[in-house]
């Protein structure tokens, strides 16, 4: 199928969608499609955080209405569809995989809601307010909407906050949660709040198990207001102890015994028998599967210490992080014994039960590029979890690639050749002069070192040689937050054999010339990742990756100057550059059921100096691409406005110093594990110097006239995470040109995983 007329396949899919709209005609007479309700405020009083106050009134409304999508009720329709008497398969089958079953405004008790609205006002402090209602419907649309009038009354708020002691068997514990006073959330003046006492019993609970208080529990805890010394909506809070709290409640708890389980599985519990001491931990493991002085470290939890809450999370973390085990269970056993001070004391038992050792996979792919290259790939990767027996992972990648292009102008035929292998040895530990890993406690970083070799020749143009070696460290310092440090980073490429054409190429570009020259690459990297996407109980959330990488600046200090003014390291002519990018997304949930508003800003530059008038090839920006602006190919844009000759595909010319982009993807489910998506996309890259082979591709301050834009739809096959996807753009505005949407020169993408 030709790609200019794959657009009619998703503007088909989109109209029959949009059918959607007469879900109406199916509506019962005598019912009504509930519209959903609102909550106004009448009231002139100024209270602190309104709109959080109305935001939680409005999650209380019940029940929650059809899904729409582009204010259009699909799921609602298909449903109706597939209830008929002959529904056919497809409305069958949509039916089942995404029908709704429709909410009529019968299903709305508004009475009912009323009181959960003035009860959870009484709540937060807003007593004897008032509620009232009005119903609109509309016969035209067959739906029907609720108004809620909410009239408040001014809150009551406190004046003090106590602790009320009551009885001398409980002093010690009232003395500890004295301590954690200063970190209360109640202050003068805070409004009554049920929330907020629960949220304040949630605090002291866990600042008591943070101090070995291993079995008490928030709910000993009890409050009590008092409005008997105020006239004006003020009052006392108090906290005390319910009566008759467990004796074992009102006292710490001490770790006795540490016994650690480093090949355990269920099967052979009973086999274990031998029994190692290890800096006052027991392992227990008949041959040795982890050796002791390697996995101490990660166990935070110690005999003659508190017990901790915190300790046990983090050990439980640091050893799943190790990427050796798959479970990790802790167990407590409450000991008879006391010691001295009147603690009690607790054993701790770790089960750790290993994945696999070793692991081969497969890969067999099938490649199309938006360049028009296709062909088969196939890749093996061996994997050693423990092969030093302290938690190393030791990886050996081979892979091999044939791609073909076609229907390319003039340059059909041109074939590529790639061969690769890279092994690492990645160490769950810091490979460093000093020990400082117990700095680390949330997680102890990694120690990866890497080396690689790829071979690439593409026919009619040239060959290439690549060699990589790195060494660096990697390490979480929240569950947000992972840096990636690389103090040594090499990269050796050699250009091999060149066609006529490809050195017709360099010599009409300089600047690419050099680009392609510069065979050795020693510097350092550093990334910084912040990811807020994994954390599914916020309605939005941030991702930050910021890359920065320099090079050539410790050469410099070796390098010996050439007849042409360059230098060189070991006869090889080095880079020289400085490099940083920053990418940030925004992903906002519009509703629980897979609607996704996605925002994506991405700015990088790359400066040369020194020994260096460009960035090397391999380090040079683009755009255009699955991955990038969809309706143009890969290298499709820049730099700047330059436009390669008819004929010429541009692929080494459209790179540059400096890259731009922008998207914003609206995201929907249309069925079970295919979503659909709306997109438009902006960017293009640039060059910090001018360039007479690329006339038009310095930046300049009319950078924002040369964006190439484009929008388009998209699917994606998403099946439990692996995605599939499908999509179709066209250009609405090229560099420097007015707008126009070029709907009728589509660019088709396929690709694996999401965009961004």
């Amino acid at each position: 199928m030709k790609i200019k007329n794959l657009k009619y396949l998703f503007f088909i899919s989109i109209i029959y969608l949009l059918s959607a709209c007469s879900a109406k005609k199916f509506v019962p007479d005598g019912e009504s499609l509930y519209n959903g309700s609102s909550i106004k405020f009448e009231d002139t009083l100024e209270i602190e955080n309104r709109d959080g106050l109305k935001t939680m009134l409005v999650n209380l409304l019940k029940p929650k209405t059809n899904s729409k999508i582009l204010g259009m009720r699909p799921n609602l329709y298909f449903y109706y569809k597939s209830q008929r008497e002959k529904p056919g398969f497809i409305n069958k089958f949509l039916g089942k995989k995404i029908g709704e079953e429709p909410v009529y405004f019968s299903d709305v008790n508004v009475s009912s809601t009323e009181e959960i609205i003035l009860n959870r006002l009484s709540n937060n402090g807003f007593f004897n307010s008032q509620v009232t209602s009005s119903v609109e419907s509309d016969s035209t649309s067959k739906t029907t909407e609720v108004n809620y009038t909410i009239s408040l009354t001014s809150p009551y708020r406190m004046e003090k906050y106590e602790i009320e002691r009551d009885s001398l068997d409980s002093l010690a514990l009232y003395s500890e949660i004295e301590k954690s006073m200063n970190q209360t959330f109640f202050k003068k003046d805070a409004r009554f709040n049920l929330d907020a006492m629960k949220a304040e019993r949630t605090r002291i609970d866990n600042f008591l198990k943070e101090r070995g208080y291993y079995n008490f529990n928030g709910d000993f805890l009890i409050f009590e207001a008092d409005t008997n010394a105020y006239d004006d909506k003020r009052f006392d809070l108090y906290l005390k102890l319910k009566n008759k709290v467990p004796e074992k409640s009102l006292v710490p708890y001490q770790i006795r015994d540490v016994t650690i389980y480093p090949n355990y599985s269920v099967e052979s519990k009973e086999e274990y028998k031998d029994t190692t001491k290890f800096k006052a931990f027991k392992f227990v493991q008949n041959d040795v599967f982890f050796k002791p002085k390697r996995l101490s470290p990660y166990i935070l939890i110690k005999p003659e210490e508190n017990y901790s809450p915190k300790n046990s999370k983090y050990t439980s973390r640091r050893l799943s992080n190790i990427g050796t085990y798959k479970f990790v269970n802790i167990n407590y056993k409450e000991n008879d014994t006391v010691t001295k001070n009147g603690k009690r004391h607790l054993d701790a038992e770790l089960f750790l039960s290993p994945l696999n050792k070793r692991a081969l996979r497969l890969e067999l792919q099938g490649v199309t590029k938006s360049n028009n290259f296709a062909g088969p790939g196939i890749g093996v990767t061996y994997s050693n979890r423990n092969i030093f027996k302290g938690g190393e992972l030791f990886r050996l990648s081979t892979n091999f690639g044939y791609e073909k292009q076609f229907s390319s102008g003039g340059s059909e035929g041109s074939s590529s050749l790639q061969l690769g292998a890279k092994t690492s040895l990645t160490f769950p530990r810091l490979l460093f002069p000093i020990n400082i890993d117990h700095r680390f406690e949330y997680s102890i970083p990694k120690t990866k070192i890497e080396l690689g070799y790829d071979y690439l020749n593409r026919t009619r143009l040239y060959r290439l040689n690549s060699l990589t070696a790195t060494f660096g460290y990697i390490w979480t310092a929240n569950r947000f937050v992972t840096h990636r440090l690389n103090p040594l980073n090499i990269n050796y490429v050699s250009l091999g054999k060149t066609s006529d054409e490809f050195d017709n190429i360099l010599d009409q570009n300089p600047f690419l010339r050099q680009s392609f020259e510069q065979k050795f690459i020693a510097g350092l990297t550093y990334s910084f990742t912040y990811n807020e996407l994994s954390d599914q109980s916020k309605k939005g959330g941030f991702y930050t990756n910021v890359n920065f990488d320099i090079a050539g600046n410790i050469l410099s200090l070796f390098g010996k100057e050439n007849d042409e003014g360059s230098k060189s390291f070991l006869g090889l002519e080095y880079a020289q550059y400085a490099k940083l990018d920053i990418d940030t997304r925004y992903h906002y949930k519009l509703d629980s059921k897979g609607q996704v508003l996605v925002a994506r800003v991405f700015g990088g530059i790359g400066l040369p100096y020194g020994n260096s008038n460009s960035l090397p090839f391999v380090k040079q920006y683009f755009s255009g691409g699955p991955y990038s602006v969809r309706a143009f190919r890969i290298r499709g844009l820049g730099p700047g406005t330059y436009a390669p000759a008819d004929g010429d595909s541009g692929y080494f010319d459209q790179a540059g110093d400096i890259r731009l982009e922008a998207n914003l993807e609206y995201r929907f489910p249309i069925m079970q594990y295919i979503n659909g998506a709306i997109f438009a996309d902006a960017g293009n890259v640039w060059l910090t110097k001018e360039n007479e082979a690329l006339p038009g591709g310095k930046f300049s301050s009319n950078f924002i006239n040369e964006l190439g834009i484009g929008a388009g739809i998209g699917l994606r096959v998403d099946i439990q995470g692996f995605v599939i996807r499908f999509d179709l753009a066209s250009p609405l505005k090229t560099p420097n040109t007015d707008w126009e949407f070029e709907y009728d020169s589509p660019v088709f993408n396929f690709a694996i995983g999401y965009p961004f």
